[in-house]
């Protein structure tokens, strides 16, 4: 069964994992898209487990999202 993560821990996985800042202060569960501050300090939106299986850390102009063929 997969770990429920509370904000803290997450907070704390960005922070260590990351050079983007976490805005977000509630977490809902899995489905729910947290606010995030990328390092260039564009505002952007991922869902944490995108976020942290998909290792996208940053915001679509420093990290483009791969096309999908």
């Amino acid at each position: 069964m997969n770990k429920r993560w509370t904000i803290g821990e997450i907070k704390e996985f960005v922070e260590n994992n990351s050079e983007s800042q976490l805005l977000t202060t509630e977490y809902q569960g899995f489905s729910q898209k947290l606010q995030f501050k990328c390092s260039c300090g564009s505002n952007f939106e991922k869902t944490f487990t995108k976020f942290k299986n998909n290792n996208q850390r940053k915001c679509d102009l420093c990290e483009p999202p791969k096309e999908s063929r």
